[in-house]
């Protein structure tokens, strides 16, 4: 099993190419059951997620190539993918599949959509969560869709195709949003989805189905309206830069202090975090290549935090967050309001030396003069990548184990800091 070493107190300085989001990419990917014609992505990243629901696409008759390299294209280039799922061969997405991959579930919306009947395995827990799917299977029952659990499986059908309807989300969902969307382009009739996730992610797949022909309007805001269509095209998009990346390398910059631009991100899809970075002693400046973060000299604040919803502090930066808050002058307090159990890196980061102190959903963290390199272990992906920004201001080595975690969701994330002076190195097996 792979792991990262690392040997800190290097400074980060040069410039780090954002890869395309995996939180867009998963959904794009699946929207492509919605039509017999090919959908091309651009700026897909390779990622472990990416390959593993290629094969569950697969599985239901998805045809997937990437196109090979071409000339003057950089390795940091996002791949181009082509996805035809010509004839849907099969409507059950089982457990061995989708327990690998919870987004993989979603292929229950398409399936319903075209097919119009689904059989798709529960996803069971993960690691920093139940993360319950109920409502998913909900916006798909509003829709007129007749929804059974049998040993496991959600069986979802629909014979005489969905109907448009209203779909209120009790709380914020993206997942349900995402469902939600992708079912109601090809129901008939209209849809409004109220109380709808407003995140970035969203938008981009708002934007591919609309491309292929969808009707969408209001993407981005807290209310969806979507007139279905009968047919889905083919489309040509690309995937919009990954804010998560963007702003966990941000985060790693005002660690370990220097100046580094990432490069292809705009600052309007993460500025709650880029502000509170800034807070924390950092500097952030954006222009026309991407957003600049720089921190020369000063030290780091305290600055409390609480997850919420876009266009609030992303969930997905807590654990990145947290490990700054690790050498911040002052007593911070970190508040998770979107997942439970998502505070599994706080035993992993006191093996560094870290002062966190655990109060509910809210992680009390001292800020202390230096961190110590150790042997740490990764739990999931976000809380491995606080684990990596930890190591690169702690004194001596670290190792971060599990790394599998991180291919999951950071695209050659050694070779990214170690083209800006850290120093870092894979070990494979």
């Amino acid at each position: 099993m792979d792991r990262i070493q690392i040997r800190g107190g290097a400074r980060l300085n040069g410039v780090i190419p954002i890869s395309g989001a995996k939180n867009a990419a998963l959904p794009l990917m699946i929207a492509s059951l919605l039509t017999d014609q090919t959908l091309t992505l651009e700026n897909l990243p390779r990622l472990a997620d990416v390959i593993q629901l290629a094969r569950i696409l697969g599985n239901h008759g998805v045809d997937y190539s990437i196109d090979g390299k071409r000339v003057g294209e950089e390795a940091a280039s996002g791949q181009t993918a082509h996805l035809r799922a010509r004839t849907i061969v099969d409507t059950t997405a089982p457990y061995e599949l989708v327990s690998r991959m919870r987004a993989s579930f979603w292929v229950i919306a398409p399936l319903i959509a075209r097919m119009g009947e689904a059989r798709v395995s529960l996803p069971g827990g993960c690691a920093i969560g139940t993360r319950p799917v109920d409502l998913l299977l909900m916006a798909l029952e509003k829709l007129g869709a007749s929804i059974e659990i049998d040993a496991g499986y959600a069986v979802a059908k629909a014979a005489k195709g969905l109907i448009g309807a209203e779909i209120e989300f009790p709380k914020v969902t993206v997942g349900g949003t995402h469902v939600a969307m992708m079912a109601a382009s090809m129901a008939h009739g209209a849809t409004r989805i109220l109380n709808a996730a407003r995140e970035p992610e969203i938008v981009d797949v708002a934007d591919c189905l609309n491309k292929m022909g969808a009707r969408i309007r209001g993407a981005g805001t807290s209310t969806i309206e979507i007139v279905g269509v009968p047919r889905l095209n083919g489309a040509h998009h690309r995937v919009l830069p990954d804010r998560i990346e963007a702003g966990t390398y941000a985060t790693a910059v005002a660690m370990t202090g220097g100046d580094v631009l990432l490069e292809g991100v705009s600052e309007d899809l993460l500025e709650t975090a880029l502000d509170t970075i800034e807070k924390s002693g950092a500097t952030v400046m954006s222009d026309n290549r991407g957003v600049r973060v720089r921190r020369n000299g000063a030290g780091l604040q305290a600055v409390d935090v609480e997850t919420a919803p876009f266009p609030g502090f992303p969930t997905d930066l807590q654990a990145q967050f947290m490990a700054l808050m690790t050498r911040a002058k002052g007593t911070s307090r970190i508040t998770e309001t979107i997942f439970e159990n998502r505070f599994m890196h706080v035993q992993e980061l006191a093996r560094l030396g870290a002062r966190i102190r655990l109060d509910g959903e809210t992680a009390i963290v001292e800020g202390v003069k230096r961190l110590r390199g150790a042997q740490v272990m990764a739990t999931d992906l976000r809380a491995s990548v606080s684990l990596v920004i930890a190591g690169l201001a702690a004194e001596g080595e670290t190792v971060v184990n599990r790394v599998y975690h991180l291919d999951r969701g950071f695209e050659r994330l050694e070779e990214k800091l170690g083209a800006c002076g850290a120093d870092i190195t894979r070990i494979v097996g």
